[in-house]
């Protein structure tokens, strides 16, 4: 998904708002790596921005459309997986 991001800067987007972009998905990264399933449920609301301004590309800005589409599929992905593996993961649900 980070490479996605940057790919934004392809169609026109500076390459430091790129890498802010980036910045926000190594928050959670600690919590992720270590299976913590409170970092699983947060992280999975990083997904909301992503799509906001994902959806506003897709539908306004024709030259990044195959970004935005692409970006579209992997942030879907990383909200699926979050949920998953808090379906799937052992610990307390409530």
């Amino acid at each position: 998904m980070a490479a996605s991001l940057l790919a934004w800067s392809s169609v026109g987007y500076p390459w430091q708002i790129c890498v802010l972009a980036v910045l926000p998905l190594l928050a959670p990264l600690s919590g992720l790596l270590r299976g913590r399933r409170h970092t699983y449920a947060w992280a999975s609301l990083f997904a909301v921005g992503y799509v906001m301004f994902i959806l506003t590309e897709l539908l306004v800005n024709r030259a990044a459309r195959w970004p935005a589409a692409l970006s579209l599929l992997l942030v879907f992905a990383w909200f699926c997986a979050m949920v998953l593996y808090l379906r799937a993961a052992p610990g307390r649900r409530g």
